[in-house]
């Protein structure tokens, strides 16, 4: 529980707050009777529609600003009476960051480092939870796969059997993860420099509800939506690579008890996924979107991509340990409930699919 002693009266502040993780906390907090900012400049196709379903669903509770992290002033005044920070606005893809990686360095190192001073000027301890990633670690090259059937598993037992932890050395590869890997180390050093409870989750993969899913990000939605509608899926490299999949009511739960405990865990960073019990690879999650959809996928092949790790799975015991985390949920039920919900969604006829995503067309 989150309670009124971490947050107090004063709304909590989402950076990215329409986005897929934001919008989710949101509802959360919102849910639990606390009051919400959200700060996004809605510019990922269809966040509009989060930034609306929470004002349907929570009215007076959520307050929002368009703005963008890159403006010092404007963040600087949104956080002003904030009781917490969520910071998850980002630029989120590699593919982006290759392009164009000023941009992405803007957004990412500069943009965190206006949120933290803005808060360290005014003098006052607000908690500071950061969305960082999985790719803070590298691309992984110096650990042993081998392939096993139609996933790479790493040779290693204590790898195999838990997977990455958090003592694993910091390596940046691309403008992203080098503008991500800048972000974590700043929100960790404004806890040990200026006293500010501050703490940093390393995301795997997250998916569910609310996720507007595209080719570079949210690739678990992109996926069924692909399938959804019939059109092509294309994956890059052999399709064996491995991630941990962690449905976002998890997640939520995660960053829930973290500014719960904020006071007691600040300055530390956390490894979050679902883990070795969810790890699946492209090719398993193809199959099962088949199977949920009642549609073969139509799948093509492209070229590996700059930094792409054939595993990641993330080692959570240190996560749920200390915050007492449950099991998370299993990753079919999961992307089943994703598909049902993106169908009604998307108002699709899915006339063959399973009874339970047979939605009015």
């Amino acid at each position: 529980m989150t309670g009124p002693a971490v947050i107090g009266r004063q709304p909590v502040l989402i950076t990215g707050g329409a986005g897929f993780i934001g919008s989710n906390i949101a509802d959360r907090l919102a849910s639990e009777g606390h009051p919400v900012h959200l700060f996004d400049a809605l510019s990922r196709p269809g966040v509009e529609r989060n930034l609306d379903w929470l004002k349907r669903r929570h009215g007076g509770k959520i307050s929002f600003t368009r703005g963008d992290v890159r403006d010092e002033d404007g963040l600087a005044a949104a956080a002003r009476g904030a009781s917490a920070v969520f910071h998850m606005a980002a630029q989120v893809a590699v593919t982006t960051s290759m392009t164009d990686p000023r941009e992405d360095f803007d957004i990412n190192v500069r943009g965190t480092l206006h949120l933290l001073d803005a808060l360290r000027l005014s003098g006052r301890r607000v908690p500071v939870i950061f969305a960082s990633t999985n790719k803070v670690y590298g691309d992984l090259a110096d650990i042993e796969f081998q392939l096993e059937g139609d996933r790479y598993e790493p040779t290693e037992r204590c790898v195999r059997e838990f997977g990455i932890a958090e003592a694993r050395p910091l390596d940046f590869h691309t403008p992203y993860g080098c503008s991500k890997g800048a972000a974590d180390q700043y929100v960790l050093d404004y806890a040990r420099s200026f006293g500010l409870p501050t703490a940093v989750v390393r995301m795997s993969c997250i998916y569910g509800q609310r996720q507007m899913g595209t080719e570079d990000q949210g690739w678990v939605a992109h996926f069924l939506i692909r399938a959804l509608e019939g059109e092509p899926i294309t994956l890059y490299g052999d399709g064996c690579q491995v991630r941990d999949i962690l449905d976002v009511r998890d997640a939520v739960d995660a960053y829930m008890a973290i500014l719960g405990r904020i006071e007691l865990i600040g300055g530390r960073a956390f490894n979050l996924g679902g883990g070795p019990a969810n790890a699946v690879s492209l090719r398993q999650l193809i199959a099962h979107i088949g199977e949920v959809t009642g549609r073969e996928p139509d799948l093509r092949f492209d070229d590996w991509r700059a930094g792409d790790q054939r595993y990641f799975v993330a080692d959570t015991r240190v996560i749920r340990d200390t915050l007492g985390l449950g099991r998370a949920r299993d990753w079919r039920t999961g992307v089943a409930d994703l598909a049902a919900w993106l169908a009604e969604e998307r108002s699709l006829d899915l006339t063959g699919a399973p009874e339970r995503l047979r939605v009015p067309a």
